[in-house]
C-alpha cells in the first residue's frame, strides 16, 4: 500500500524529480490570500522587484491579522513614509533560504535591515515576539514562514 503522506512529502514528480518552483516570494504571497497587507507594503516600499528577483531570501511574513494589530493610524503612517516602511520590511527578511529545520538550530539570524533578529524554539518557535505559525512555504527565490505578528526594529 502506498503511504500518502509520503507522496505528499514529495511534491509534485516530474521525470522522478520534483518540479521546479515557478513562483517567487511576491507571487506567492499574493496566490496565498492572507498577505494583502504585506504585498500592499512590499509595493509601497517599492521591494517588489528586489522579492521577485534571483535572492534567496527568507522571509518571515506577517498575516493581514498580524498587520491588524497595529493601529489604522500608525499602519497608514507607515505606509506613506517609505524610508520607514523599508526598514520594517527588510528586518523581516533574512539573505539565504533558511528552513524551518535550520531555523530552530538558531538564536538569532541578521535580517537585510542589518539588525539581527532573536530566535527561540523554546515553546514553539519566536522570531523576537511573533510566533512562527506556519513554516517552509518554498519559493523559486526563497522560503516564507509565516508570523502572527509584525516585527518591528530597535
Amino acid at each position: 500500500m502506498i503511504n500518502i503522506l509520503a507522496l505528499i512529502a514529495l511534491g509534485p514528480l516530474v521525470g522522478g524529480t520534483k518540479a521546479p518552483l515557478t513562483k517567487d516570494l511576491v507571487d506567492t504571497a499574493i496566490s496565498a490570500g492572507q498577505f494583502e497587507t504585506l504585498v500592499t507594503a512590499i509595493k509601497a516600499a517599492g521591494l517588489v522587484d528586489t522579492l521577485k528577483g534571483d535572492g534567496p531570501f527568507t522571509v518571515f511574513a506577517p498575516t493581514d491579522e498580524a498587520f491588524a494589530q497595529i493601529p489604522q493610524e500608525q499602519l497608514n503612517a507607515l505606509l506613506a513614509d517609505r524610508d520607514a516602511l523599508t526598514k520594517v520590511l527588510t528586518y523581516h527578511v533574512v539573505a539565504g533560504k533558511v528552513t524551518a529545520e535550520q531555523v530552530v538550530t538558531l538564536s538569532q539570524a541578521t535580517t537585510v535591515q542589518g539588525q539581527n533578529i532573536t530566535i527561540s524554539s523554546d515553546n514553539g518557535v519566536k522570531v523576537n515576539d511573533a510566533s512562527v505559525i506556519k513554516t517552509d512555504i518554498m519559493c523559486r527565490n526563497g522560503v516564507i514562514h509565516v508570523i502572527d505578528k509584525v516585527i518591528l526594529p530597535r
